[in-house]
């Protein structure tokens, strides 16, 4: 579309999303991708140009089928349309349209998916496979210091590798840290996870000497760390799980918030620990707790299945 009016409209868009919403700037790729290459498609529709009132609904809804054909998951085929949303409720609100055709837009049902949960041995079994052979290493400590972080508090990924020093109240066991949209919370850590790290500082202060705004966890050099790498982080220790089960730090997050209700925390807590702006979000975790309820009923109770336990049968 060159310097077109889509293409004006979409750098405005990501000035929106930048400077009003300060939506962090993983969200904002995502945005931007995904506008892109509606983009993209528009301008093979529209080889000449197009003004913006003359992307209409037939477009949207051909722009839809292309993503189908493309065999796309239903998930991902959703959040390219919520971008596509975004953007269009924008222009409307901006005057730039007079009417926005995406709010009639149908798409398919969107299936909740139940977030993968570690049972509370799995858990356990991951926080502490590190450090390994050498208790004194930085590496070790730090990945047990993080790991432990991750499940005590629930973090995210983004959370954790963005905790600064002046973020740390360790003597109150505390963090403050900035989830999405900029938005402080202040959460609890656990005392295995405050002790490790304690271990962990006491080391990363002999190597990399740091002051408040300095990153809490670092690479080998003393950079601080990715979220690529906190991910192969938790994969290095996954072996440690006996079901020999798949993770990454989100699942620590998931099982996190459902350990807390299985053991009686009501939604609203946990929302506020999680950082979630509804408390729909945080529902999802009511079904996973319902279905490792059932799983344990049907496990335990003599007559949970047709039949039931015979005599003698081992319980």
């Amino acid at each position: 579309m060159g310097d077109g009016s889509l293409s004006q409209a979409l750098d405005a868009f990501r000035r929106y999303l930048k400077d009003e919403r300060r939506v962090s700037p993983h969200t904002l790729r995502n945005y931007l991708s995904d506008l892109r290459q509606f983009e993209a498609f528009v301008g093979r529709l529209f080889p000449r140009g197009v003004a913006l009132p003359e992307v209409d609904l037939m477009v949207l809804r051909a722009f839809l089928g292309h993503l189908h054909q493309k065999g796309l998951s239903k998930a991902t085929v959703m959040r390219k349309l919520s971008a596509v949303r975004a953007f269009f409720r924008f222009l409307h609100r901006e005057g730039r349209i007079g009417r926005n055709p995406a709010r009639v837009l149908a798409t398919p049902r969107q299936l909740r998916k139940v977030p993968r949960v570690l049972s509370e041995g799995e858990a356990a079994a991951l926080v502490e496979a590190p450090p390994g052979p050498r208790p004194d290493s930085l590496g070790g400590l730090r990945d047990r210091a993080l790991l432990e972080l991750l499940y005590a508090s629930g973090l995210r990924a983004s959370e954790a590798v963005g905790l600064d020093f002046e973020g740390l109240d360790l003597p109150g066991r505390v963090v403050r840290v900035l989830g999405k949209g900029r938005k402080e919370r202040i959460v609890p850590v656990g005392e295995p996870a405050a002790a490790a790290l304690e271990g962990y500082l006491a080391v990363r202060a002999r190597a990399f000497p740091a002051g408040p705004g300095d990153p809490i966890f670092v690479n080998l050099k003393g950079g601080r760390l990715t979220t690529r790498s906190l991910q192969r982080i938790v994969e290095k220790y996954l072996p440690a799980i006996p079901s020999d089960a798949d993770a990454s730090p989100h699942t620590l997050r998931h099982s996190f918030a459902t350990h807390l209700l299985s053991r009686g925390a009501d939604l609203r807590t946990i929302q506020e620990l999680l950082g979630h702006a509804s408390l729909s979000t945080t529902q999802k975790y009511t079904h996973v707790a319902t279905a490792q309820l059932k799983a344990v009923y049907d496990a335990a109770h003599p007559r949970a299945r047709r039949g039931g336990r015979k005599d003698g049968e081992e319980a």
